[in-house]
């Protein structure tokens, strides 16, 4: 529970204020207009936008850096340490 408490409070940056932004401006128009696809997108964004989940978000799309080595002898692809 604790690093949901600081995934919520902590590495605000822009692209995350704006999806926020753009969440409850689309949840108001959801509402107003009664449409479910909207309200759906709406509550989408604001999930990725409290959490700090999705591809918008810092190296969210981000390959792991993985250091390997090939063995010149058998010439089978080893992880490094």
């Amino acid at each position: 529970m604790n690093t949901l408490k600081q995934r919520i409070f902590t590495n605000w940056h822009l692209m995350r204020v704006i999806r926020l932004g753009l969440s409850v401006w689309l949840l108001v128009m959801a509402v107003q207009s009664k449409d479910i696809a909207m309200g759906a997108l709406a509550l989408f964004f604001l999930l990725t936008a409290i959490t700090g989940t999705g591809c918008c978000s810092p190296q969210g799309c981000s390959i792991p850096n993985r250091n390997y080595h090939r063995n010149e002898t058998t010439n089978i692809i080893d992880k490094q340490p």
